[in-house]
């Protein structure tokens, strides 16, 4: 299971409608939109197409979310920071924006919604390092998980 951008769970998941998608996007792509994807992959196996992406992409991964998501089973070490890609946009069921800074205008002919994640920032409570990105991590899982109740809740017709 590879967190790589796009993030493909299934071969058959592109264009599919039968599979629901998602795509999360922060900033720089290189951290919280990251471990979503990352956490959804873990967690959906195979049952969710998921991307992410950024509004001004980094040039790298964060090593630290890559090290607190691992902790929990998923992988984001492949993850590649890129920008929004407007079909991609377009044709998703469901925008996560992860944080306040990222903002995501709707384009035409846009196919799902986007919904904002206020997410947890223990730094502004005086944590930080490793510490932080735990609790970034299992604020965002959490998330992740309810998320993919409701995305799968009437599930796919096999």
């Amino acid at each position: 299971m590879s967190a790589q951008t796009p993030h493909h769970s299934s071969s058959a998941a592109s264009g599919s409608s039968s599979i629901p998608s998602v795509l999360f996007v922060c900033v720089k792509n290189g951290g919280r939109s990251q471990m979503a994807a990352a956490l959804m992959e873990a967690r959906a196996a195979g049952t969710v197409e998921v991307h992410s992406a950024g509004t001004r992409p980094g040039t790298s991964i964060n090593a630290l979310s890559a090290e607190v998501v691992a902790e929990v089973g998923a992988d984001m070490s492949a993850g590649v920071t890129k920008p929004i890609d407007p079909s991609l946009l377009a044709r998703v069921d469901r925008v996560v924006v992860l944080g306040e800074e990222a903002v995501v205008e709707p384009v035409p002919g846009m196919a799902g919604t986007i919904t904002t994640w206020r997410t947890d920032e223990p730094s502004e409570r005086g944590i930080e390092g490793t510490e932080r990105m735990r609790l970034i991590r299992d604020d965002i899982d959490h998330r992740v998980q309810e998320l993919l109740e409701e995305l799968t809740a009437d599930g796919p017709v096999l």
